[in-house]
């Protein structure tokens, strides 16, 4: 096994695996259907995310050529430095060795980010979840026989099929070297991957997205953004949680009543602050533990708030980091509001449900980190690299 595999190889096995998906598309959706069916929950996100179709296997397969057509995220020079001693010193992209993806339910995570992390040079260690076993270990048999298909071994790309105790002790006391882990899931795997594992671990974390509709903002524009964002797809963690009003729009009684029938249109649960559920009829919020909550449901908290700072300071408390909109028709106000918003991608008339790898031009994601290390955000190709420093002497001492 290579230190590194060169872009050749490895645009090489991600067309070939691009191929195999094709050809093996059947197999694919048949192994997924008996994944669907041995799920029994009723967590109607997890089986959104849990489905592979047509579109789900086309999907694989176009992330898997828009990489082969990216440059190569490695040797990238970051930095040039000429000292005065004649030392040449220079700062370029590497890969980060071992990368451990731990998720749920989605199969095509096994496509997406494996590829991404392939790509950007990884080796790779796949832990799904055992509601999408049979397609997963498909997928990865699909992996090995691309790798093998360019005489490269299996251990670029692995996959552990550990219960939860077993991938418990393997966090805590790795059998080998892992250099980065990415839990691609909810709080509870989040939680469990950051309490028991012993390296860097990026947090791919909640939603609880926010939309502020300003006072001056255009109601209709208001409405088709809110509804896109929340029903468009509820399992998504870029999906719409909260909606804040400007208690002093002009039409708010209007707006509200509007925007009511559009999301029952939907059979969406609106729940209401305590102002707006007297008005309105709402669902009453039970406490302020909802403002924290990310749905993943069709349901949404919507309340009323008396200005701009107000809705900042209420994204900022309750916002899981993620994503928010302002609509606004005043573009120093939705300035104001992007700047002052704590959150990985902020808004000015658009969805959050635009927050992806794909639609951020990354040619697909890894995750969408909600930390601010070491990358914040859809996390790419580009992204998935540590650096290097390189030193050229001729005999140099200090």
């Amino acid at each position: 096994m290579s230190v590194v595999l060169t872009i050749k190889e490895r645009n090489s096995v991600l067309e070939t695996m691009a191929k195999k998906i094709n050809t093996t598309r059947s197999k694919i959706i048949a192994a997924n259907r008996k994944d669907m069916m041995g799920y029994t929950g009723n967590d109607i996100a997890m089986r959104d995310r849990l489905k592979v179709d047509e579109a789900k296997v086309d999907g694989m397969i176009d992330v898997l050529l828009q990489l082969v057509n990216m440059e190569d995220p490695l040797g990238v020079e970051r930095f040039n430095f000429l000292h005065e001693n004649g030392i040449h010193i220079t700062n370029k992209t590497a890969p980060f060795g071992t990368v451990l993806i731990i998720y749920e339910s989605r199969p095509d995570v096994t496509i997406e980010a494996a590829g991404i992390a392939f790509k950007s040079g990884n080796r790779i260690l796949l832990k799904g979840g055992k509601e999408s076993l049979h397609s997963n270990l498909l997928l990865v048999q699909l992996w090995h026989k691309s790798l093998e298909e360019h005489q490269i071994t299996h251990k670029w790309v692995n996959y552990l099929q550990f219960d939860r105790e077993q991938t418990q002790k393997f966090l805590a006391k790795p059998t080998e070297k892992i250099d980065l882990i990415v839990p691609r899931g909810g709080e509870k795997l989040i939680t469990f991957v950051k309490k028991n594992a012993t390296c860097p671990v990026i947090v791919s974390g909640r939603g609880n997205n926010f939309v502020y509709v300003a006072k001056d903002a255009d109601t209709s524009m208001a409405l088709q953004i809110i509804i896109n964002a929340k029903t468009s797809k509820i399992s998504a963690c870029n999906a719409l949680d909260k909606v804040l009003i400007n208690a002093n729009h002009p039409d708010k009684e209007g707006f509200i009543k509007t925007l009511t029938i559009g999301l029952q249109k939907h059979n969406v649960t609106i729940i209401g602050d305590p102002v707006l559920t007297k008005q309105f009829g709402f669902k009453e919020i039970a406490n302020e533990q909802l403002w924290y909550e990310e749905f993943l449901d069709f349901k949404i908290v919507i309340g009323e708030v008396p200005s701009t700072e107000e809705a900042i300071e209420k994204i900022n408390t309750y916002g899981g980091g993620h994503s928010a909109a302002i609509v606004t028709k005043n573009s120093k106000e939705a300035e104001a509001f992007m700047t002052g918003v704590d959150a990985a991608a902020v808004y000015h008339n658009a969805s959050t449900r635009f927050t992806d790898g794909g639609e951020f031009g990354l040619g697909g994601e890894l995750a969408i980190s909600t930390d601010k290390l070491h990358q914040r955000g859809p996390i790419g190709l580009q992204h998935l690299v540590t650096n290097k420093w390189f030193v050229h002497g001729e005999g140099q001492i200090r």
